[in-house]
């Protein structure tokens, strides 16, 4: 029997709403009861060390236990100021451009100097674009960024109607238009197949903003090759399952109210799902760095798992028109990926340097996926092609940590320097 696919989300509210006094309560415990105040040899009277060590417990508890829980409000990316040389300068965030589905997000520095503009494609994949915050804090010191933030969908009105795939290329389109010939771009895991398709559709068009280089991050060009567990996922079932199960409506009290969404609670759940011992000894792990004081170590993971938790619905029609044309028909490596009804043809691409990037452990798009992009770019020439595999990385590593600050970026901004 077909479930009325509202349900579940009205189902997700109620456990929210009843959850949410529980959570204030904790939250008010674990301040009220956190050392961070109190003087180093602080004991508790009567109960000396060992009551001292049972409230420590207590707040790491209740912090713990507030922290475990979604969130539907992009964060804040935070980026006040990049130093410039010797100087910091102060950046602040406009709007370029915006849509009912996305807004084109300008880091303006207070400062006369003139870089490579860059477009940071985010993933519209269950989380915000501040996801890729540390992205754009690297990439700040040598270029002028622009990224793409995304909307929820839950918020978006249905008179805005349906985004999907070709929405989704329309978008990159726009706002590369808005910053201008010669900008850059650089797509990070799921949209790397829109960047790509834009990017040849631009140049089959002689488009005067087509991009002068394109970096390609971990991304599903060809998930034909070593298929991970999410592609299994993606063709373990047909697409009528996906929209009978995982579609559903938003409920009355959101802006974006009887739009259909393939909700962001559900596809981090499917996610932790896959690894949940990690999660589990991570939650473990942060509550010992916080009953024994590690306070750097449980910044860390509380900062992590706050962007984590921040969830965004997609627009169904997306959701499934890359779950059927990218995962199960692999339309692009196949040559029949259609863009406003015309075939892609990577091929037309023939003045834009191509960089891919891939990473050693990444479980989500695994080697060999992303450079199968250099071999459908066949009108580019080999000495504007790279490739770069970073040792020793995951999926989130080759865009975020210190493997990719200090090994994977110099080669994406010397390309992007190169090609300017």
């Amino acid at each position: 029997m077909q479930r009325d696919p509202q349900l579940l989300y009205q189902a997700y509210d109620a456990h929210t709403d009843a959850m949410a006094p529980l959570r204030l309560f904790a939250e008010a415990a674990a301040s009220m009861l956190s050392f961070a105040t109190l003087p180093p040899n602080f004991l508790l009277p009567g109960f000396g060390m060992a009551g001292t060590s049972m409230l420590r417990k207590m707040a790491a508890a209740y912090e713990v236990f507030s922290l475990a829980r979604l969130t539907h409000t992009r964060p804040p990316f935070g980026i006040d100021s990049v130093k410039l040389g010797s100087r910091e300068v102060a950046v602040t965030e406009e709007a370029a451009c915006a849509t009912p589905f996305a807004t084109l997000l300008h880091f303006k520095k207070d400062a006369d100097v003139e870089q490579p503009r860059v477009l940071i494609v985010a993933p519209m994949s269950g989380h915000f674009a501040t996801l890729l915050r540390e992205t754009v804090r690297t990439m700040l010191a040598d270029h002028d960024v622009y990224i793409t933030d995304w909307h929820n969908a839950r918020d978006i009105p249905v008179e805005a109607g349906a985004f999907g795939l070709d929405a989704y290329v329309e978008h990159l389109i726009t706002f590369l238009d808005a910053i201008g010939p010669g900008a850059h771009i650089v797509a990070i895991c799921q949209p790397c197949v829109a960047a790509l398709a834009a990017t040849a559709i631009m140049s089959e068009d002689g488009h005067p903003a087509f991009p002068s280089s394109l970096t390609l991050m971990a991304g599903p060009i060809d998930t034909r090759v070593n298929p991970t567990e999410v592609n299994k996922l993606a063709t373990s079932q047909p697409i009528d399952w996906f929209e009978q199960n995982l579609i559903c409506t938003v409920p009355a009290r959101y802006p974006g109210t009887q739009r259909r969404v393939y909700p962001g609670f559900v596809q981090l759940m499917a996610f932790m799902s896959m690894n949940l011992n990690r999660h589990v000894n991570s939650f473990a792990d942060l509550y010992q760095h916080l009953v024994e004081g590690e306070s750097e170590k449980a910044r860390m993971a509380k900062s992590f798992y706050e962007e984590y938790f921040a969830v965004l619905d997609l627009p169904t029609e997306f959701f499934l028109e890359t779950v059927r044309s990218i995962f199960q028909e692999h339309a692009l490596p196949l040559g029949r990926l259609q863009y406003r009804g015309r075939i892609v043809d990577p091929g037309k691409i023939r003045r834009t340097a191509l960089l891919t990037v891939e990473g050693e452990r990444d479980d989500i798009c695994a080697i060999g996926q992303t450079v199968a992009a250099q071999d459908l770019c066949t009108g580019i020439r080999p000495y504007l092609k790279t490739h770069y595999m970073q040792l020793g990385v995951g999926h989130y590593g080759v865009f975020s940590g210190r493997k990719w600050n200090n090994g994977i970026y110099p080669i994406v901004r010397d390309m992007i320097h190169v090609s300017s």
